[in-house]
């Protein structure tokens, strides 16, 4: 599998810990939106897309089977938004 693209738009409010969000686009053929790039207390990471249950819960409508998966996808749309940034600023 290859991300063969990623959009990420910025989030420019200051009152919240989102950043971005992002679409991975796989193959070209797959997209993944709602992609958010949270600020946390090490640095930014992302979350995968989620959908609130009926009892409240946030469960991921979409997330990689594997640490390597995950961990490829994350460095990828952490690069892009990097760039992102710098191009803003």
């Amino acid at each position: 599998m290859n991300v063969t693209e990623v959009r990420v738009r910025l989030i420019k409010k200051e009152d919240t810990k989102l950043r971005a969000i992002a679409s991975i686009t796989l193959d070209g053929c797959f997209v993944v939106h709602d992609v958010k790039v949270i600020e946390g207390s090490d640095g930014c990471f992302i979350a995968m897309p989620s959908k609130k249950t009926p009892e409240g819960e946030y469960k991921d409508v979409v997330h990689p089977l594997n640490t390597e998966t995950r961990d490829m996808l994350s460095k990828r749309v952490l690069e892009e938004f990097a760039k992102a940034k710098a191009e803003a600023e």
